[in-house]
């Protein structure tokens, strides 16, 4: 049996085979009990070419807790304003072994909604 952090690497492992085979930049998402955070990596997975969390001060000052679906979903505004100031406009999801559910669904669909292509 795996554990439940186990389980949640190999499906992990698993997306990142099939998005590193695709060769496009990823969309990777972790989320923790306090915070969760969104990374725009490169197709080499070398550069982060864009980052946002929970942790950012002007983040912080608009919520009251991390660990929120309203937090989840100021993440995915901020990591796509960021990624098309870089020039990005379509990644692929990348969310590291977590349910498609509650905050990483929150962060893909405000994503999406500030204009990136999954």
């Amino acid at each position: 049996m795996f554990t439940k952090k186990e389980a949640r690497m190999r499906r992990a492992k698993q997306t990142r085979a099939k998005i590193s085979e695709l060769r496009a930049l990823r969309l990777c998402v972790h989320r923790s009990n306090l915070h969760i955070y969104a990374q725009v990596i490169d197709a080499t997975g070398g550069q982060v070419l864009a980052s946002a969390s929970t942790n950012e001060a002007d983040v912080k000052s608009q919520v009251k807790r991390g660990s929120t679906v309203e937090a989840a979903r100021i993440v995915g505004q901020r990591i796509a304003e960021k990624a098309k100031a870089k020039g990005v406009s379509q990644v692929a999801f990348d969310r590291s072994g977590f349910r498609y559910h509650g905050r990483v669904k929150a962060l893909a669909d405000a994503a999406r909604e500030a204009g990136l292509q999954f």
